[in-house]
């Protein structure tokens, strides 16, 4: 893979994960707004903050990949 085709790769990976955190926040809103906040809700959020944990670890790995071969 080249360094254009993983920077793109990288660059979509984060858009995705701030739309995500983005949907997170509004979805907290609305809940706080209703008074109360649902099992399903805390769920979602925990399955996002797992999912944005292994994408941080991944660009770690790519980041250390891309060091390696530059040298």
């Amino acid at each position: 893979m080249s360094a254009d085709r993983i920077a793109s790769a990288l660059t979509r990976i984060e858009a995705a994960m701030a739309r995500i955190e983005t949907a997170r926040d509004k979805l907290g809103d609305g809940e706080a707004k209703a008074g109360g906040s649902s099992a399903r809700v805390v769920e979602l959020v925990n399955v996002h903050e797992k999912l944005r944990e292994q994408v941080a670890e991944s660009l770690r790995e790519l980041d250390d990949l891309l060091a390696a071969l530059e040298e």
